[in-house]
């Protein structure tokens, strides 16, 4: 795909209603640098600089598509507690409407604290409880219909931590065959769910065996010889009677499987790599809008992992561009 292509992409996507479902979380990262050991225990001091936060989980992947359009919305459930709160106002900040959060005093804020010193995350924090909805289950159905009904693409990101449920998924794709809404996923094996009509649906290589039911096998170079992961490809197109498959394979970039045709291969585009955390919801992210607009599914793979060779070069949870996506594909071209 050519940057004109891919200019006149983007101009169709910053018109684009998205609305992304799925498991929240706040992002927090403490900033400093290490200087000495402890004389306590044998573990570094951590002389800190600054402290961030940002929207993590499927709020991760709203902001990633906010770059794009000013039309993006997040249905999920964050607790009645203050890290709540501060996920909504960074929400806000952000220009994601929270029209779809609902706030369940029993399900208690996903945070996730990263210690960062010298560019090197040291240790990770998680205040992590799986926990189902309960009292506004049936209020976040029918907001999901409704949202449904007025977006133009739908994304799904599945972190297992127990928001997400098989009739909440088959109550979306219903609805968005009815009002002719695209709808994708990026699954968590922690939470098999059936996905059939889906019309993309992305998991990394060690999902998409685990989905399959395959043993899990180390890659194969060139990877269009690596006939576990085609069978892999094959039987979940299958069983998920899905429109593509995009299986993201880490240094090997990206395989898309489409019924009836030859799988396309897209190879990194990821010249250094600082930090893989949000790599995968930036692919899904470029994915979806990419073919909400119109891009072909090997034109939309390819966004993704442009998008996903940029992040992975920054720190923390991070996003990229307009003039990062551009100026990777003219970099490509050259």
């Amino acid at each position: 795909m050519d940057l004109k292509r891919l200019q006149h992409i983007l101009d169709v996507a910053a018109s684009k209603r998205l609305l992304v479902i799925g498991d929240l979380m706040l992002d927090e990262f403490v900033w400093g640098n290490v200087s000495r050991i402890s004389p306590e225990a044998p573990v570094p001091v951590v002389e800190v600089e600054k402290e961030s936060s940002y929207p993590g989980g499927a709020a991760n992947v709203a902001r990633n598509l906010r770059e794009f359009t000013s039309s993006v919305t997040m249905l999920g459930v964050i607790g009645s507690d203050q890290a709540g709160l501060k996920l909504t106002n960074l929400l806000q900040q952000e220009g994601i409407s929270t029209e779809g959060l609902f706030t369940d005093p029993d399900v208690p804020t996903i945070v996730k604290t990263r210690i960062i010193a010298q560019r090197q995350q040291v240790v990770r924090f998680d205040r992590d409880h799986r926990a189902t909805p309960g009292s506004v289950r049936s209020d976040i159905l029918g907001k999901a219909r409704d949202l449904v009904s007025r977006a133009d693409a739908v994304l799904i990101e599945d972190y297992g931590k127990g928001f997400l449920d098989q009739g909440l998924v088959t109550e979306v794709i219903r609805a968005a065959k009815e009002s002719g809404t695209i709808v994708t996923s990026d699954p968590s094996p922690k939470n098999p769910l059936e996905w059939t009509g889906i019309a993309t649906i992305k998991p990394n290589r060690s999902e998409a065996f685990a989905a399959a039911g395959m043993p899990l096998t180390p890659p194969v170079y060139p990877v269009e010889k690596d006939e576990a992961l085609m069978e892999v490809g094959r039987i979940l197109l299958q069983r998920w009677q899905a429109g593509a498959l995009l299986i993201t394979l880490s240094e090997q970039g990206m395989m898309l499987f489409r019924p009836g045709q030859s799988p396309y291969h897209t190879p990194t585009r990821a010249r250094e790599i600082f930090d893989v955390s949000g790599a995968g919801d930036t692919s899904i992210s470029l994915y979806t809008l990419g073919i909400a607009s119109g891009a072909e599914p090997h034109e939309a793979a390819e966004l993704a992992n442009h998008a996903a060779g940029i992040v992975v070069g920054k720190l923390g949870t991070a996003i990229c561009s307009r003039m990062e996506l551009e100026e990777s594909f003219q970099n490509s071209d050259q």
